[in-house]
């Protein structure tokens, strides 16, 4: 069916459809972008709880592991301090690891 315009009404125009469909992508994108999605946290927020992590894990089970075994072979401080300085290091080897990824 054609109105006085020329424009045919009968059915949906695919490039009407097309351009919707763009829009809501382009709008979801922006959304993503600005910080306004409905999606969890992204990938930065996680890399920032893991590198968290591994600094308390590094630097805990290092002076947990090291006063076990102090208190087992009585040669307080020295294991101690040593798998301190070990967790830490290695916490720091795994936090540049981290930061090497690309966050979104």
């Amino acid at each position: 069916m054609e109105g006085g315009n020329g424009q045919d009404h009968g059915g949906a125009d695919p490039r009407l459809t097309q351009l919707d469909e763009r829009l809501a992508k382009v709008r979801a994108d922006e959304s993503i972008r600005t910080g306004r999605s409905k999606r969890g946290p992204g990938k930065g927020y996680s890399q920032g709880n893991r590198v968290l992590a591994e600094l308390i894990g590094g630097l805990g089970g290092g002076a947990l592991i090291g006063w076990l075994l102090d208190s087992w072979l009585r040669t307080t401080p020295w294991l101690l301090l040593l798998l301190m300085t070990l967790g830490v290091a290695a916490a720091l080897r795994n936090i540049v690891r981290i930061s090497s990824e690309r966050p979104e």
